[in-house]
C-alpha cells in the first residue's frame, strides 16, 4: 500500500505528460536489466557516461532487443574512472546529450520492471537527470539482484555471512564471465544471474561464498 501511494505522490509530479506511459500498469512478461557507467561514484556530482540493458522475457535474454547509448558528459572522466569502464573521451565522440540519451532509455524500458546489481546507484544516477526535466522518479518495480541472492543463500541459516561480490556471484551460480567490462556486458550478465535465481529454491551453503 506504500508503495501505491509513493507511486501515486510521484505520478503528481510529473511535468510532462509525454512520459505517462512510465506510469502505466504492466502486465506483460518482460523485466529490463541495466546498468551504467559513470564518472564516479557520487549520483549528486557525477555524471553517466554509458548505459547498457537487455530485456528478459521468462526465461530467455532478448539480446536482439540490448539497448546501449553513450553519454557527453560536461568534464573530462577522470582517469580512476576509465581504469574501471574503459571509456575514453575518444569513444564520446558520437555520444548523444544527456537528454537525447536519458529519452531513449525511457522510451526503452516504459513501464515494465527494472531489475540490476546495485541498482539502487544505478536508479540513482537516471534520477539525478531525469527529476530536474520531469519532476519525477523512475517509478518501475525494482528487483536488486543481490537481494535475491542473498535469500536464496541464506535460506535456513539467518544471519549467514555471505559474498555478495559480483565476481563471486557469478562463480557460485556458474554464469561465465563475458569478458571486457561495460554496461551491456554487465547487463546480460546480471540478467543471467536474475533469470538462475529466478530458477532456484535455494543455495547451497557449505561454500564460502
Amino acid at each position: 500500500m506504500f508503495k501505491a501511494w509513493r507511486k501515486q505522490r510521484n505520478r503528481k509530479r510529473l511535468k510532462d505528460e509525454a512520459y505517462a506511459f512510465l506510469f502505466e500498469p504492466y502486465d506483460g512478461d518482460e523485466v529490463v536489466v541495466f546498468d551504467t557507467e559513470t564518472t564516479g561514484l557520487d549520483p549528486k556530482t557525477d555524471e553517466i557516461v554509458s548505459i547498457g540493458a537487455v530485456k528478459v522475457k521468462g526465461n530467455r535474454i532478448l539480446t536482439s532487443e540490448t539497448f546501449e547509448v553513450y553519454l557527453k558528459t560536461s568534464r573530462p572522466i577522470p582517469a580512476e574512472s576509465i581504469e574501471v569502464h574503459g571509456i575514453r573521451p575518444c569513444d564520446l565522440e558520437y555520444a548523444l546529450s544527456p537528454p537525447e540519451g536519458i529519452e531513449k532509455f525511457l522510451h526503452f524500458i516504459g513501464p515494465r520492471p527494472l531489475a540490476g546489481y546495485y541498482l539502487e546507484f544505478d536508479v540513482a544516477m537516471i534520477n539525478r537527470y531525469i527529476k530536474p526535466w520531469l519532476g519525477v522518479e523512475l517509478p518501475n518495480p525494482k528487483t536488486e539482484v543481490s537481494g535475491l541472492y542473498f535469500d536464496k543463500k541464506n535460506f535456513g541459516i539467518p544471519q549467514g555471512n555471505i559474498d555478495l561480490r559480483f565476481d563471486t556471484i557469478l562463480a557460485n551460480l556458474g554464469v561465465p564471465p563475458m569478458g571486457r567490462h561495460n554496461a551491456v556486458n554487465d547487463a546480460i550478465m546480471t540478467a543471467m544471474i536474475f533469470i538462475k535465481l529466478n530458477n532456484t529454491i535455494k543455495l547451497k551453503t557449505g561454500e564460502r561464498t
